[in-house]
């Protein structure tokens, strides 16, 4: 903003308040984007393990661990493509991605100490240090990015 005064040019700058309000955050888009790739890390977490650590002759789990990959794909590929139009979508898109992160995690809970779908999975190794990780920054990254979207349209 210039204003001309007594010849002489002098530039008000605006009070921090007005900054905030004719700047948008940009904490919504950051949280999708940690929340998108954390969910992409868990979908990848669990291809790795369908075929390193051989979960594809389990039955039921190694089926699982195929639909949780393809869901996290779709998912955080989903919550990384920009623009307006795509806001209800990224709404129900982190929601979904809430939801696969945590069940993942309950799963991988209920596995360590008694047997689900007749598997029992034993002790922490990296890569489920590595889901574990990926499955709380998402739903921590992804409830933050649903809180902050909610209060900008509120």
């Amino acid at each position: 903003m210039t204003q001309l005064r007594e010849g002489r040019t002098e530039t008000v700058r605006p009070v921090p308040d007005e900054v905030e309000l004719l700047r948008p955050s940009r904490w919504p888009t950051i949280l999708r984007a940690v929340g998108a790739l954390s969910v992409l890390v868990v979908g990848a977490v669990h291809l790795e393990q369908y075929f390193a650590e051989h979960f594809n002759v389990v039955p039921i789990i190694g089926p699982l661990f195929v639909l949780n990959f393809v869901g996290a794909t779709l998912i955080g590929l989903g919550l990384l493509v920009p623009g307006r139009r795509m806001r209800p979508l990224h709404l129900l898109l982190s929601l979904g991605g809430i939801g696969l992160a945590a069940t993942a995690f309950v799963f991988l809970f209920v596995s360590e100490h008694q047997p689900l779908f007749g598997f029992q999975d034993y002790g922490f190794r990296t890569e489920i240090v590595i889901a574990l990780a990926g499955e709380a920054a998402a739903v921590v990254a992804l409830t933050g990015y649903l809180v902050a979207r909610l209060r900008r349209d509120a």
